[in-house]
């Protein structure tokens, strides 16, 4: 079964990338055209990630298989998640592919993890988020796990280092074991 992963139009594509690549789950890839745009700017050609996807939809394409609850998957992470896109969800529209397939996994109780790329919040984006989490989704604020860096230099670790972290933990709440957690740092 395939792990959806959408991207939408706010900063943090390069932790989008490290997931793909390190999903043991073959990726159905949708990204808004905010998303396309943001990735091509801080992570290099869209293509290259779409290229090491399983299937590839356009945001604009609600006949997409993954506009169904009735097609299987692993689920969903939407990551970078605007708030935009959060705030969609949360009121249920559903007038992208992305929002179209986050409502479907919502709605067959499939596993939705937003990664939120916004800060600070508004009262607004918290009751999005809570929203959410009561119909059954996962809010994880795109924060890499600093205490994977533990005794070393901070200033020998990488933001890709770190994202790649946050990306194993973000595939860990789909089963998919992470080749290194707290237990192993501690």
């Amino acid at each position: 079964m395939n792990l959806i992963v959408a991207m939408t139009g706010a900063s943090g594509s390069l932790a989008t990338k490290l997931l793909v690549e390190k999903s043991q789950f073959p990726v159905t890839l949708v990204a808004s055209k905010m998303g396309r745009f943001v990735y091509e700017q801080e992570a290099g050609p869209f293509a290259e990630l779409e290229e090491m996807a399983a299937e590839v939809w356009k945001d604009v394409d609600l006949t997409a298989t993954i506009a169904s609850g009735s097609v299987s998957t692993v689920g969903m992470v939407i990551m970078p998640c605007s708030a935009n896109t959060l705030g969609k969800v949360a009121a249920g529209i559903a007038d992208s592919l992305v929002t179209r397939a986050a409502h479907c996994q919502l709605k067959e109780r499939r596993k939705v993890v937003l990664c939120i790329r916004e800060a600070p919040w508004t009262l607004l984006n918290a009751q999005n988020a809570a929203t959410i989490s009561a119909a059954g989704g996962i809010i994880m604020p795109m924060s890499p796990p600093y205490y994977m860096a533990i005794g070393r230099d901070p200033n020998t670790v990488s933001m890709a280092e770190m994202l790649g972290c946050y990306a194993d933990h973000v595939l860990s709440l789909f089963g998919q074991e992470a080749p290194k957690t707290w237990k192993d740092i501690r």
